[in-house]
């Protein structure tokens, strides 16, 4: 016979969903999100944010570094009231002297939702398998939601002129990167229209076009995969990113021999765009590499107002998916177990 957990936490949490990709939620949630971003962040503005998130935890797994992500998750747990835990793989032990099936059962015993940025999809699937609190993609090989939110909230503040984001053409210049990617589902399932404008060997893979398909025939989008630089002449966002990564240091020459100079964005290939074109980079970015210091400080660069916005999403998703399991004591219930502790403590 199977003993009855003991558990003070909420092992059977009904409708409890995690974030594994954008391209998982509606229009209509990613509107949601984004006007709790709004509000959250006329809340900081006026320092005045509500404590949406008191005495609950997020667990933050780290199995590669960010300044952002890492950044941004624990200062809007704080923000919110509570707590932010950085585990790092000398903090714990995922996957090596413990499963990550197992981890996904003790993290979600202790903290209300966790956070992990991997090397490995699988190990963020394998987390959302076991995990009875919501799991957040902080980045994997295949989608960034989280860059996903900030990104098309800080285009939303910056048009002026009525436009939606249905009405917009994005370019991403560079690599089929995760954030390419991820671009490439997004804009697909707003309606936008996505150019990935790189060298043939770096353009994104059938599979993710094939699914970019199908979201187009329902929204009504459309994406271009091209070599010619020339295209941003039809574009409104510009969207730099590095043109190899930490795990690709080996193939570093070879990639920017193929991506320099055509595809590096300046200031001449931002006069190129669409009158009004902002330019948005993920960061952290390489000066004169994929991006040059001239165009990212330029008055068209919204770049460093998109990082910040890492924190206005972060501390939107902290509530969005954890506010349906939050409830707070009553003062009776309160008072009921301080006289009880104290009282058990002053016969010490």
């Amino acid at each position: 016979m199977k003993l009855p957990s003991s558990s003070a936490t909420n092992l059977h949490k009904e409708n409890m969903r995690h974030m594994i990709g954008m391209k998982d939620f509606t229009t209509q949630e990613m509107d949601d999100m984004m006007e709790l971003m709004t509000m959250l962040k006329d809340a900081r503005r006026d320092n005045a944010i509500p404590p949406l998130f008191k005495d609950k935890s997020v667990a933050m797994i780290f199995e590669a570094g960010s300044t952002r992500t890492r950044v941004s998750f624990e200062v809007a747990a704080t923000l919110l009231g509570g707590h932010g835990l950085f585990l790092s793989p000398r903090d714990i032990h995922l996957g090596a002297k413990e499963s990550i099936d197992d981890t996904a059962r003790v993290l979600s015993r202790m903290c209300d939702i966790v956070m992990a940025r991997t090397n490995d999809p699988e190990t963020v699937d394998a987390l959302c398998r076991m995990s009875t609190v919501p799991v957040i993609n902080g980045l994997d090989t295949r989608f960034h939601p989280t860059q996903m939110l900030a990104d098309l909230f800080t285009i939303k503040e910056h048009i002026t002129d009525g436009r939606k984001l249905s009405d917009l053409t994005l370019a991403f210049m560079g690599d089929a990167t995760d954030v390419c990617r991820s671009l490439l589902l997004t804009c697909s399932k707003y309606g936008m229209k996505f150019k990935q404008i790189g060298p043939v060997k770096y353009q994104m893979q059938q599979e993710w076009l094939d699914l970019a398909d199908e979201l187009c025939k329902e929204s009504g989008g459309s994406y271009e995969i091209t070599d010619d630089v020339n295209k941003v002449s039809e574009c409104d966002v510009i969207y730099g990113d590095s043109f190899y990564w930490v795990t690709q240091m080996d193939e570093k020459a070879e990639r920017l021999a193929a991506f320099m100079p055509d595809y590096v964005i300046t200031e001449e290939l931002m006069a190129k765009a669409k009158p009004g074109a902002m330019l948005l980079h993920c960061l952290p970015a390489n000066d004169k590499e994929e991006v040059t210091r001239e165009a990212l400080e330029g008055a068209y660069s919204v770049a460093f107002d998109e990082a910040e916005n890492r924190l206005t999403a972060q501390m939107a998703i902290l509530v969005y998916f954890t506010h349906k399991f939050s409830s707070q004591p009553s003062e009776e219930t309160l008072k009921k177990h301080s006289e009880r502790i104290t009282g058990f403590l002053k016969q010490l």
